[in-house]
């Protein structure tokens, strides 16, 4: 698709929309991506223990920040952002990590400092690294990519099957059928809504059906209204509200390996995006684009947020509505900002129990492995060395989950990497997609029909 641009000079990626549609469609992309913004900052929090209040402020902060890394990728400054309509959030491939940091951390109160030291690192290292990284794309093919996605919401899914059984895994009725049926109540009150909504309502389906859950929750007595009561109507995420951060290699390091996942993910978003909005995305905007996930990232721990990137949803809603205002997305930004700011509104998130946001967790971490299927779909799985790269990665990534204890014997820093099944999975699939399709290309690229079937050379007997 080619770019056009009007008689008025104004590309529509530049349209400036009448107030009230662009407020409207702007609440449209912040319910599109508010269930992923809040999501990892639940998840660690869950892990760490924090108490409500802390969790409250924690989910504001992340809201907050999701909306400065909004306005930095969608208005710009200087060579910073893609000025396309991308609304940035909380990356989903930061949360296996983070959750390793906190698993290996003895004193919980250090883990968001190393988090923070490490997300810091990452975003500066990213920074620097976007001009180059946009030329050196071409060593994150579909094959690794669609790989790294899958492992993402592959890993996720036992969080929310660990929600589903109930807030606290020390108690009784842990498991019970109360908290399953729950659980299973949502996932079809979201299929439902799912099928048989459309537009804005089948957008929101599992916003709306978290808030369907925690009413049907409530005669089941475990829906708590308590941090509602207690939060502030209006608030500001204090700097450093969890302490100083803190500099540990080996989460460094695993973060580094989550920002390089992240501007993989990033970069082919933005060429997606760029045809969609008739503003073909060159190695100049891809640049851009990333400087303004990196910095936002950088930036982010300073107000107690995490690594932050392009939100894939948003870019289906912008080709649905055919509404390709960077404006729309920048007003979007402006919500996001204002719930941060308002504790009440992030406090929303801590009534809901743990049951029902297992529920829709499963359709949400669901979702994004099927979106990592369907760009292996597109990855030429009838190469025999891609089949090998994506078998090999996936067992290397699933060990983790699969096999908890299984790098029991290696160092403590060591395991905050290889306990993250994405970072080890995106390791392998990078260095197997360079052995394989890079080096000595050409020798061993048969076709198979399928996965399990030699090549058809190995059948070919020579005459005796």
């Amino acid at each position: 698709m080619s770019a056009t641009c009007p008689v008025d000079g104004t590309y529509p990626v530049d349209e400036k929309l009448p107030a009230l549609k662009m407020a409207t469609t702007g609440l449209q992309h912040v319910a599109a991506m508010y269930a992923g913004v809040v999501a990892p900052p639940l998840i660690v929090g869950a892990a760490i223990g924090l108490s409500a209040t802390d969790l409250t402020f924690l989910t504001g902060a992340c809201l907050f920040t999701a909306g400065l890394a909004t306005f930095l990728q969608t208005l710009g400054v200087w060579k910073i952002g893609a000025r396309l309509p991308f609304v940035n959030g909380v990356t989903f491939a930061g949360v296996a990590p983070m959750t390793a940091v906190v698993a290996s951390t003895k004193d919980k109160t250090e883990a968001l400092p190393i988090i923070y030291g490490a997300v810091i690192v990452a975003g500066l290292l990213g920074f620097l690294a976007a001009p180059v990284f946009c030329k050196a794309v071409r060593f994150f093919p579909p094959v690794v990519t669609g790989t790294v996605i899958t492992l993402i919401g592959v890993s996720l899914l036992p969080v929310a099957f660990g929600w589903a059984q109930g807030p606290n895994p020390g108690a009784e009725d842990y498991g019970s059928g109360k908290y399953l049926t729950l659980a299973a109540v949502t996932l079809l009150l979201v299929l439902l809504l799912r099928r048989f909504t459309r537009g804005f309502v089948k957008q929101i389906a599992v916003l709306l059906g978290m808030v369907a859950g925690t009413l049907v929750a409530i005669p089941f007595g475990v829906t708590d209204f308590g941090p509602v009561a207690d939060a502030d109507v209006i608030g500001f995420p204090t700097p450093f509200h969890f302490g100083a951060p803190q500099f540990h290699l080996a989460a460094i390091l695993s973060l580094c390996v989550v920002m390089v996942v992240s501007m993989t993910e990033s970069t082919a978003d933005m060429l997606a995006l760029g045809e969609i909005v008739e503003r073909p995305a060159d190695e100049r905007t891809i640049a851009a684009g990333l400087r303004a996930d990196t910095l936002g990232s950088a930036l982010s721990p300073l107000f107690n947020g995490f690594m932050c990137s392009a939100f894939a949803q948003n870019i289906g809603l912008v080709a649905m509505t055919r509404i390709r205002s960077r404006y729309v997305v920048a007003t979007g930004g402006g919500f996001l900002v204002l719930m941060g700011l308002c504790p009440m509104a992030a406090s929303l998130i801590a009534v809901v129990p743990r049951p029902v946001l297992g529920g829709a967790g499963v359709v949400l971490f669901g979702s994004v492995a099927a979106s990592g299927i369907q760009t292996l779909v597109k990855a030429g799985l009838d190469k025999d060395n891609n089949v090998l790269i994506v078998a090999v990665s996936l067992a290397v990534g699933i060990i983790p989950i699969t096999a908890p204890e299984f790098y029991h014997a290696f160092p403590e820093t060591a395991r905050i990497v290889l306990d993250s099944g994405i970072s080890t999975g995106c390791v392998a699939a990078v260095v197997l997609n360079l052995v394989l399709n890079h080096l000595g290309r050409g020798r061993d690229a048969q076709e198979v029909t399928h996965p399990m079937e030699a090549p058809a050379m190995v059948h070919a007997v020579p005459h005796e």
